[in-house]
């Protein structure tokens, strides 16, 4: 079956670069929290990555469930919100496919996911762990230049801003970015009121995501 999965993926992606646009998706997940949280960041990260690092992005993001074999259509799957998340024994092995097989999770902590999607992860893959990315990663560096790492772009219990990963033999699989907040820097600039050189600095780092997500 995992097998199977791969070659889909690998499928699906091979006809989204050959004259169409690729997609990227927002997992709707279960649990309670608010996964559909800063509904305008994604469509501006995408309008970004399409002038600035050549991109040829769709403009509307698509959902997906993380049960769902639509998931593996998506180079990059983008993961946001506040609160709980659950993901139920189906769910669990479909990401862990998806992952293994060439996707891309981002993980974004809107404020208050942290306790909670670790012990998922921990689901997904219990012989790993999440670690936290060294400054040096090509994530950091491979469309725009982040010589610090991940940049701090809302202030919330005045901790430093990390990114953490799991990794499969030397490939990222899975981002999560913990007091940072880059979505709330790609939302429209009244949402928040954010200085422009922050919104910048967020634009640009998911612009990384974006590449390396692609290219990786």
């Amino acid at each position: 079956m995992k097998k199977i999965k791969s070659f889909i993926f690998f499928l699906f992606l091979s006809i989204s670069t050959i004259g169409y646009a690729q997609e990227i998706a927002v997992l709707k997940y279960n649990g309670g929290g608010d996964w559909y949280a800063n509904p305008t960041a994604l469509p501006n990260l995408i309008d970004f990555c399409n002038r600035n690092i050549q991109t040829n992005i769709a403009t509307k993001p698509q959902t997906v469930e993380p049960g769902s074999t639509d998931i593996f259509q998506f180079p990059l799957v983008h993961m946001t919100g506040h609160g709980n998340v659950i993901f139920n024994d189906d769910e669990v092995e479909n990401l862990r496919n998806y992952l293994l097989s060439g996707g891309f999770i981002h993980i974004d902590d809107n404020y208050g996911m942290n306790e909670y999607i670790r012990k998922e992860l921990k689901k997904l893959f219990p012989e790993k762990e999440l670690i936290e990315i060294p400054q040096n990663h090509p994530i950091f560096s491979i469309a725009y230049e982040f010589p610090n790492g991940l940049p701090k772009i809302h202030e919330h219990d005045a901790l430093a801003p990390q990114a953490f990963g799991i990794f499969e033999n030397d490939r990222l699989l899975l981002l999560f970015t913990y007091e940072s907040d880059l979505g709330d820097g790609w939302e429209s600039p009244e949402v928040h009121n954010d200085p422009k050189e922050v919104r910048q600095k967020a634009l640009k780092m998911g612009a990384n995501i974006v590449k390396y997500a692609f290219e990786n």
